[in-house]
């Protein structure tokens, strides 16, 4: 699974994607984390504000830090079987 971390790597980006990588982890699913700071590249996947979680190509969350276990329901939905 492709994850993408939207934003300027501030402690909110930070901490998303270490939630992220925790949720991947704990599920057990194949994952790769790209961090994404560019601000046209950014707004090419239409949020308004940082930080975003963008899994497979699908944006899923922006605005917030999700917490592990949000996220993990979030990539059950978006590759339930790899969960």
């Amino acid at each position: 699974m492709k994850i993408k971390i939207l934003g300027s790597g501030c402690k909110k980006c930070v901490a998303l994607a270490d939630n992220a990588k925790a949720a991947a982890q704990t599920a057990g699913i194949d994952f790769e984390i790209e961090k994404v700071t560019d601000i046209v590249t950014i707004a090419g996947y239409g949020i308004m504000s940082t930080p975003g979680l963008v899994l497979n190509e699908k944006v899923a969350s922006a605005g917030r830090v999700l917490s592990v276990p949000e996220i993990a329901q979030l990539l059950a939905q978006a590759h339930p079987s790899e969960s």
